[in-house]
């Protein structure tokens, strides 16, 4: 595998859990208005991007592959508690 096919693989490993951190920083901004207003998007994003993609490693040795099921339910609750924390806890 040359070094190209190797970042294409690590993007597309990583892409669910930026993809889902996104959105779900979207929708804690439109929908918790007041509380999440002193943290911002981009904060939201970059943990709950942190958290799934450790949901997607620990799935990944957990299960010796990805897209188990339960892979993706550790990678919703990968991005939920570190955005949940920032927004809502002790990390804003």
């Amino acid at each position: 595998m040359d070094a190209f096919a190797a970042v294409n693989h690590l993007v597309n490993f990583l892409a669910p859990a930026v993809g889902v951190a996104a959105l779900t920083a979207i929708f804690v901004k439109l929908l918790w208005r007041a509380s999440s207003r002193g943290t911002s998007w981009f904060k939201l994003t970059l943990w709950g991007s942190l958290g799934g993609a450790l949901g997607l490693l620990a799935a990944l040795f957990a299960f010796g592959g990805d897209g188990h099921m339960a892979g993706y339910g550790l990678l919703l609750l990968g991005v939920a508690l570190p955005e949940s924390w920032v927004a809502f806890g002790r990390g804003a």
